[in-house]
């Protein structure tokens, strides 16, 4: 056998070993999923939401509370100043405002302080319990979607909701044919449980239903510092 055909077999011979090892390889298929559409999606975060919702609406009664008790400190403060002036009262009398002012004052910055304080504990502590809850069910989220990119073959996911350091999208184009976020929404969502029925009461006869009130805003606490309140 001459050099030339043994060179031409062991060519064959490689290429044949070539594609025998391409063909165990398994294919890549690459499916696309949006996390924050499924996040926002999920009907756990809607309870939450709305739990997180009340507790905080909870939380700004109270300082409200606060602030009204710390106002009305401070009007007593005016009271005992316009009475440190007051000549028309006896020295003890003036003495004994100023020195009833000057206590007022330490209340009022104690108040301050506590609203300051009870603000940031209810702030820091919403946003713990909201950052918890998103990670436990961001990991729930996970592993629906790895069984929905399983039955569909997938073998790898790539989220498109996220953004890269220099703020592009970390996927720049997809077919919206490999998306399967619509797919995992109804997996996580298949176990909700039914909406509570709504008590409905019809009006008496003859009588008219009233209007709803008009909502109102609710005010911005804030904390400022020894000031007559407006």
């Amino acid at each position: 056998m001459n050099s030339t055909l043994k060179f031409a077999l062991s060519s064959l011979a490689f290429g044949a070993i070539t594609l025998g090892l391409i063909a165990q390889e398994p294919s890549l298929k690459i499916a696309t999923v949006d996390m924050g559409k499924l996040l926002e999606g999920h009907y756990k975060t809607e309870e939450q939401m709305t739990k997180l919702r009340g507790d905080e609406q909870k939380a700004q009664e109270q300082l409200e509370q606060m602030v009204k008790e710390r106002n009305q400190l401070v009007d007593q403060y005016k009271e005992t100043q316009d009475q440190s002036k007051n000549t028309l009262l006896t020295a003890d009398a003036r003495s004994k405002a100023e020195t009833d002012g000057q206590k007022l004052v330490e209340q009022i910055q104690q108040k301050n302080a506590d609203l300051q304080n009870f603000s940031a504990r209810t702030q820091q502590s919403l946003q713990t319990r909201l950052n918890n809850f998103r990670g436990l069910l961001l990991d729930e989220i996970s592993k629906k979607v790895a069984e929905v990119a399983k039955r569909k073959g997938a073998t790898m996911v790539v989220d498109t909701a996220g953004a890269s350091g220099i703020g592009i999208a970390s996927v720049v184009y997809a077919d919206p044919g490999f998306d399967i976020t619509n797919d995992v929404l109804t997996e996580i969502n298949k176990d909700r449980p039914p909406p509570a029925p709504a008590a409905a009461t019809a009006p008496a006869a003859g009588s008219m239903t009233p209007a709803a009130p008009a909502p109102t805003e609710t005010p911005t606490v804030t904390v400022p510092g020894i000031a007559p309140k407006t």
